[in-house]
């Protein structure tokens, strides 16, 4: 799911409370004090806001060169060049991110994947994904590197010493930049359409690279701007390991964001994962195998999924992630549908879904028993209309997830089944249809649903008629018996591919983006990568001692 948001928006700083007693800075005045409805829409009241004086101006512009090398120095990652500066206005910031999501590929599959996030229950029918991201962008902003042009740009209305916290979150993107390209490393997928088995396969064992790869770069980010707020005390993240936990937990309260506190679940948690998951993943790398591994190390072998950066283990032991395979089902569909989406339901999918539906206790419970999941989507041909494509009933969805135990399939098909009337204005049990009591048959105003429960695995199709999800299911999990494990492909690890000699993908690892077919990712982190160029969101950082 990770094709749908990535990286927030451009951050007004203010970082997690970094120490005992630290007190908030106060927040930047904004020119637009923003309400968010829950449908994503919002309105507008201008506010006075104050322009940087020249001297101000010229302090900010100097202090990228003092800043930079304590970034340098904090994360061993060399300074090759001097990094372009640039001041710019309100009006040029807000040009710059129309013109952004309107180029982006990957705006344009979140927008695409927003159909299916409704689809499984994650996004309500009337949120409206656009003016969300809008209105987000307007209340984050305070400042950002674009790889594109190699320039650090920064806010001729924020005054330097909000900013300048934020410059050592940015800056540490500019030496990464330097080290990898970062446009070219942090873009691993393609954004076309699956249209045969083999295209399907290729989109599900890369899909959670861009997501892993995303934490990495936010995470190190997170690191030195912790780092930089502890310089006063003469600590570090390496030496106040406990820090971490403070900001996580910092990164919860969304108080200061009327866009994020009343943003969906999904979008929270994805929107966060890559500062607040990220933050946790490299500090585990920075406390086992130093400076060196956690940032020039990681950027040369990054891990590839969001399994990887939720259990830093795993990555450090270079442990296989599984990744479920897709049979050939287009002979099955294609007559009546075209193919519209396919990925990987991963690890924080998972979790998300679970919470969303059955709260937190029980997603802490289960998501550890995750072990595998992939979805496809595909679109009636009968519906023409822009109004029928945009409708969750032009779908059709399955969904196939597998546990380590056959007692946590059990209780995530419980979980799916009884969010299914939320989803459905009318939900009708057709138990004279249901084959076994570990199959249960739904008619709903979309189409038939089938929920079936195999040894550990569950498999839902919604949309379908029956006897097609049938078909589907079978081909689908008799794909899982047989055959070599595929692995989570993309490592960046040419080593990986002769460790797991099963490895099924036809991209090199670590290979640039044009040799490599797939699209996107995990559904719902594809958030948290889309808005990969508009900077750290303020509610990542907290607030910094003073």
């Amino acid at each position: 799911m990770q094709r749908l948001i990535g990286k927030v928006v451009i951050a007004v700083l203010v970082m997690a409370a970094i120490t005992a007693g630290a007190q908030s800075a106060p927040p930047a005045t904004a020119s637009n004090s923003t309400q968010a409805t829950a449908n994503g829409s919002q309105s507008a009241a201008p506010t006075t806001e104050s322009k940087l004086t020249k001297a101000q101006a010229q302090e900010l512009l100097r202090s990228v060169d003092e800043i930079i090398q304590f970034v340098s120095s904090d994360s061993k990652l060399p300074i090759q060049h001097p990094v372009k500066r640039a001041i710019i206005s309100r009006d040029a910031a807000n040009k710059y991110f129309a013109g952004k999501m309107n180029e982006d590929k990957s705006i344009q599959q979140v927008e695409r994947s927003e159909i299916v996030l409704k689809k499984f229950g994650m996004l309500d029918h009337d949120f409206h994904l656009g003016s969300f991201l809008l209105s987000l962008l307007t209340e984050q902003v305070a400042g950002f590197y674009d790889p594109k042009s190699k320039t650090i740009n920064l806010l001729d209305w924020v005054v330097p010493e909000l900013q300048q916290p934020v410059l050592a979150h940015e800056l540490t993107h500019a030496l990464q930049d330097q080290h990898v390209d970062l446009k070219k490393w942090s873009e691993v997928t393609q954004y076309s359409v699956a249209k045969t088995a083999a295209e399907d396969n290729l989109h599900i064992q890369t899909d959670e690279a861009d997501t892993a790869r995303e934490a990495v770069i936010e995470g190190q980010a997170m690191v030195v701007f912790a780092d930089y707020g502890l310089q006063s005390t003469h600590k570090t993240l390496a030496t106040e390991p406990e820090v971490v936990e403070k900001m996580q937990d910092a990164m919860a309260d969304t108080g200061d964001s009327p866009m994020m506190a009343r943003a969906p679940l999904m979008l929270q948690q994805t929107l966060m994962f890559p500062y607040r998951e990220g933050l946790g993943f490299e500090a585990r790398i920075l406390a086992s195998r130093g400076v060196s591994d956690a940032f020039a190390g990681t950027l040369d072998r990054p891990p590839s999924s969001s399994w990887e950066i939720l259990n830093p283990a795993s990555y450090l032991g270079r442990l296989p992630v599984p990744v479920l395979r897709m049979p050939n089902i287009h002979p099955l569909i294609d007559k009546d549908y075209v193919p519209y989406d396919v990925g990987v339901m991963g690890a924080l999918d998972v979790r998300m879904l679970t919470e969303l539906f059955a709260g937190q206790e029980q997603a802490s419970a289960l998501a550890p028993a995750w072990d595998g999941g992939l979805y496809f989507a595909a679109q009636r041909r009968s519906a023409k209309t822009a109004e029928e494509k945009a409708s969750t009933a032009s779908l059709g969805l399955l969904y196939y997830s597998h546990w380590k135990n056959e007692t946590s399939a059990r209780n995530f098909a419980r979980i799916y089944e009884d969010q299914l009337p939320r989803k459905y204005k009318s939900l009708v049990l057709r138990e004279k249809d249901a084959k076994s009591a570990d199959e249960q048959v739904y008619s709903t105003p979309e189409g038939d649903v089938l929920v079936q429960i195999v040894d550990n695995g569950v498999f839902v199709a919604e949309g379908f008629d029956v006897a097609l999800a049938r078909q589907l299911s079978d081909a689908v999990i008799t794909m899982q018996a047989g055959g070599p494990l595929q692995q989570a492909g993309l490592s960046g690890d040419d080593s990986w591919s002769d460790e797991h000699p099963s490895r099924v993908s036809e991209a090199r690892p670590g290979a640039p983006a044009s040799e490599a077919v797939p699209v996107g990712g995990e559904l719902g982190l594809g958030f948290a990568q889309a808005l990969a160029g508009f900077g750290v969101p303020k509610v990542a950082l907290g607030s910094l001692p003073r």
